[in-house]
């Protein structure tokens, strides 16, 4: 497992919300591309960017601060938030982007992930999957759909999706630990899938239940308010991957 740290733009800004609530926010930094960089020095071996803006605006909105960060670190960057077009996709790409997050628009229209798949291929597509009672949250989180959210994944799944990112957006920014039976539940539906957790993470106990889950193809865990608060430090996540 890699422990993939996350670094949420708005305004231009590193911040956290609270369960996806705009309302419920906290600056962490105003030099998003610095702080990539600390990821990348503490063995970050990939870095996960969100454009909150862009989620909300159907479209990427932070992209000086995209670009910045791309050009301040070497590992390879992943990014969501408001890519819902093929344009925007090759516009954050040539930032320098490795991989682009489709979400709202995954949901809207799973099939029009093959057509990204076909145009970038497939490990340059991944899907966030945000679930809320199970059910897939979309833009910015603000709308919850009535779609299944392990149904959509196994739908995605078999229009040649080969990563999803999957998030219980009732323990993001919680700290109150992952859903581990849910990860462990959509590990075993999509066996051939790579899946990536995010949410909850609080401690190197809870990266350590993640790994015990035992399931290979649980590539990752995104982790976010944990090390910005200093509840953990990224050694001390990136030992228990090893437990």
């Amino acid at each position: 497992m890699k422990i993939i740290p996350a670094i949420d733009i708005r305004g231009g800004n590193c911040v956290r919300l609270f369960q996806g609530d705009y309302a419920r926010e906290t600056v962490y930094g105003t030099d998003p591309a610095a702080q990539a960089k600390a990821w990348q020095d503490a063995g970050a071996e990939i870095i996960h960017l969100v454009d909150l803006d862009g989620a909300k605006a159907g479209h990427p909105v932070n992209l000086e601060a995209i670009e910045a960060i791309c050009k301040n670190v070497t590992v390879p960057c992943e990014l969501g938030g408001g890519i819902r077009t093929v344009e925007d996709a090759k516009k954050v790409l040539d930032l320098g982007i490795s991989r682009v997050i489709l979400g709202t628009v995954a949901c809207d229209d799973p099939k029009l992930a093959e057509s990204f798949i076909s145009q970038f291929g497939t490990e340059k597509i991944v899907v966030g999957i945000d679930a809320k009672d199970g059910k897939v949250a979309t833009r910015g989180w603000i709308e919850t759909s009535s779609t299944d959210a392990f149904e959509l994944a196994r739908k995605l799944y078999l229009f040649g999706v080969s990563r999803i990112i999957y998030t219980d957006i009732a323990t993001d920014g919680a700290l109150c630990g992952p859903n581990l039976k849910s990860v462990a539940n959509l590990c075993d539906l999509i066996p051939e899938c790579h899946v990536i957790a995010s949410g909850g993470v609080s401690s190197a106990k809870d990266i350590a239940n993640l790994n015990a889950l035992r399931k290979a193809n649980l590539e990752g865990a995104i982790v976010g308010k944990a090390l910005y608060d200093g509840r953990v430090t990224f050694a001390d996540l990136n030992i228990a991957t090893k437990a």
